[in-house]
């Protein structure tokens, strides 16, 4: 996927700004906050959504020239119920498979399959209706999955899932890379979901792509930085840790406390332990996908 100078627009908002990126296959988190454009960003992709400028290619494809020669290989479970309640399971993905291309009989026959690896192989002539919240998500990642797509493209596949639910859809999402060979860009809010099932990051926010790599260099622990707790008062704490030239942020009430280089945890405790004050906790920082999101975002000015 090759995006250039993307651009677009609904009236007065800027959905898109200006958006480069490239990415190869795997399996890619996309994130950013409510309203980020992480959306019209797969329906660009798609395309479903024109960009008022800029270039899209998907496969190597031109996605404005070439929409449904694209579309062809690409598996899409949007966000939202998209479901038609009156279908059963195995009429609704039958006719994602026709819509795909297939023949009736091979199309019934690749539905039964499909369900019954998304575990809806009990449930399939059940009208989707009657189907609880987690049951709907499968079927509908059943009809993405149908057309035996090349990419994948979910958006908020865990919305509304209750815990078991959500780490049976986490468990089929790693499968699928393995099992199919299709790349999956998984869409969420839900930084832990990504953190369990990507390898490569895309953040986005006010439309603009703020960081887009591997996700290892964002939660790759700094040996330099360290959480610290104390009894006491932190703010007198931490005014002896910066004078000690060490980079102090509060959170709650523990202390971030990145060392100045050359130094460890022993520099950290002797600078405390002089000034009288009693440490209850000292460890390295663990960085997490969280942390870094939320520094992503603070250093772009979100």
């Amino acid at each position: 996927m090759e995006l250039k100078g993307v651009e677009k627009s609904y009236g007065e908002l800027r959905a898109l700004k200006g958006v480069e990126l490239s990415l190869e296959s795997g399996r890619i988190g996309l994130l950013g906050p409510n309203g980020a454009g992480k959306s019209t960003l797969l329906k660009t992709l798609l395309g479903l959504v024109k960009p008022d400028h800029g270039t899209v290619r998907v496969f190597d494809r031109d996605v404005s020239r070439e929409p449904f020669e694209v579309r062809a290989r690409i598996g899409y479970m949007p966000e939202g119920d998209s479901v038609l309640p009156e279908l059963t399971a195995l009429q609704f993905a039958t006719l994602a498979a026709e819509l795909c291309g297939l023949p009736r009989a091979e199309a019934i026959a690749r539905s039964h399959q499909v369900l019954h690896y998304v575990g809806l192989g009990e449930a399939r002539y059940r009208k989707l209706g009657t189907f609880s919240t987690g049951m709907r998500q499968r079927a509908r990642l059943a009809q993405a999955l149908v057309g035996d797509p090349k990419l994948l493209l979910l958006d908020e596949p865990t919305s509304g899932l209750d815990p078991r639910g959500r780490e049976e859809m986490l468990a089929l999402v790693l499968d699928i890379p393995t099992r199919t060979g299709a790349s999956v860009i998984l869409s969420t809010h839900i930084l832990p979901d990504v953190e369990k099932t990507c390898d490569q990051v895309v953040v986005i926010a006010g439309g603009e792509v703020l960081y887009a790599g591997d996700l290892e260099p964002l939660v790759r622990p700094d040996r330099n930085t360290y959480e610290v707790r104390a009894k006491g008062s932190l703010k007198k704490l931490k005014q002896t840790l910066e004078l000690g030239e060490c980079i102090v942020q509060r959170s709650g009430s523990t202390l971030e406390v990145r060392v100045p280089d050359g130094k460890d945890a022993t520099y950290l405790l002797n600078l405390a332990v002089d000034e009288g004050h009693q440490l209850r906790h000292l460890a390295p920082l663990v960085q997490t996908l969280e942390r870094a999101f939320l520094k992503t975002l603070a250093d772009a000015g979100h």
